[in-house]
């Protein structure tokens, strides 16, 4: 996941990624940079994320449980 997050936002500083961290405000990613980057970790981790469990993925943790949940 983080390798994506610095292909998608390489100014980001992983230590900067704590649990609480929302994707895309926290980090300052456009819509558009957050479709591609749940798009990325979707197709690096091999698990389908549809665009209604968004919400779900919102978050550093949500997305880690996300993919420990459907992967």
């Amino acid at each position: 996941m983080q390798a994506a997050i610095c292909q998608v936002a390489p100014d980001v500083e992983l230590e900067d990624l704590a649990g609480r961290v929302r994707l895309r405000q926290d980090l300052e990613l456009d819509s558009l940079d957050f479709l591609h980057l749940v798009e990325t970790i979707a197709k690096t981790m091999g698990v389908d994320i549809p665009e209604r469990d968004y919400p779900a993925v919102a978050t550093v943790d949500g997305m880690v449980n996300y993919l420990a949940s459907h992967g």
